[in-house]
């Protein structure tokens, strides 16, 4: 598919793509993966006129100190456009996996991004949405972007039907591409509390002297994704991406086993996992991005494995302790797992 004479310019470049201003819009980036993007996005694109939409029940405006754009505080749903985009990012979502409301959770999801694909229709804007790893459900081989959907939880069900809603709005010929997001982590999460990523959760306990709490034994395997190459994917698309759903992930699971090794090298401690019960029937207990279709149309190429993210992540929150160096630790978890 031939890209629009704008777009098919933005990636890596600091020149004005046009005469006129360029207008993106972000919806949830206040939120985490939103507000790197909105950062990347500002320091990328500094002739872009960027507008973040969030009403703030899930994001803060912390995330957004170093912001030089517009906020409209209202939620997705809601949201009248005043301005013509000419690129949409929409991040905003319920996206706490535990939420038991399934109506409030299906309409602030489905009913958001329908206003959101509305505007975006008006204004012949390029549209960059947030989808789930969680569509694939309960599997215990590599994810494919062709494997059906399996929502174990409202919150993959919604997730479904924006992928539906999309694949609609492509055959109304509109540019829409969908990003299955795997297990994030980074930067700009800890507002999240309980519903962070489990690596930010079990470092805080460990800073806290207490044994990091895992389900039993352990052996779970995800695919946890460091925020820049989130960030790199979610730029590439609007440049590169052809009309379709993409896993970005870091194309390797990995035990949460390893997920404590690697904390303890980069904090500095020695604790052993405290093994739990698993309480939720609709927990995944294996997730693996294939990355066939990401690397062929986005040029996505993750730059962190595991352990290096891990450590990477420790040093920008000033935690790092470790006494092994990222080459070191790399070389012996990967042993390991």
């Amino acid at each position: 598919m031939a890209k629009s004479s704008e777009t098919s310019r933005l990636s890596g470049r600091r020149s004005r793509p046009g005469a006129r201003s360029f207008y993106v819009l972000v919806t949830g980036g206040a939120g985490f993966i939103g507000s790197n993007l909105v950062l990347e996005l500002q320091r990328r694109w500094p002739w872009a006129q960027l507008t973040v939409v969030d009403d703030f029940r899930s994001g803060t405006f912390k995330n957004l100190s170093e912001y030089k754009g517009d906020v409209c505080a209202v939620d997705a749903v809601h949201f009248r456009a005043t301005d013509k985009y000419d690129c949409v990012y929409h991040l905003a979502s319920i996206t706490d996996t535990t939420v038991g409301d399934q109506r409030k959770m299906v309409h602030d999801n489905v009913e958001g991004f329908r206003n959101i694909l509305g505007i975006a229709r008006k204004h012949k804007a390029r549209v960059v949405y947030a989808s789930s790893a969680a569509t694939y459900g309960i599997a215990s081989t590599r994810m494919s972007e062709d494997s059906p959907p399996a929502p174990a939880n409202a919150y993959a069900f919604s997730k479904m039907i924006l992928d539906n809603m999309a694949e609609e709005a492509r055959k109304d010929g509109m540019r829409v591409d969908g990003l299955r997001f795997f297990n994030v982590y980074g930067p700009g999460e800890a507002h999240k509390g309980a519903s962070a990523s489990m690596i930010y959760q079990l470092a805080v306990q460990m800073r806290q002297e207490r044994r990091p709490r895992i389900f039993k034994r352990g052996e779970q395997r995800r695919d946890f994704v460091h925020i820049d190459d989130v960030v790199d994917a979610l730029i590439a698309t609007a440049d590169r991406g052809k009309n379709a759903v993409y896993n970005v992930g870091s194309g390797r699971g990995r035990s949460f086993n390893a997920v404590v090794r690697s904390l303890n090298a980069a904090l500095g401690t020695s604790f052993e996992p405290d093994y739990i019960d698993n309480p939720y029937d609709f927990y995944q207990t294996f997730t693996e991005a294939d990355l066939t279709r990401s690397k062929r149309d986005l040029g996505y190429a993750p730059k962190f494995e595991l352990e290096p993210g891990i450590l990477d992540y420790m040093k920008r929150l000033g935690w790092a302790r470790g006494r092994a160096s990222a080459e070191a630790q790399t070389s012996r978890t990967a042993r390991e797992v």
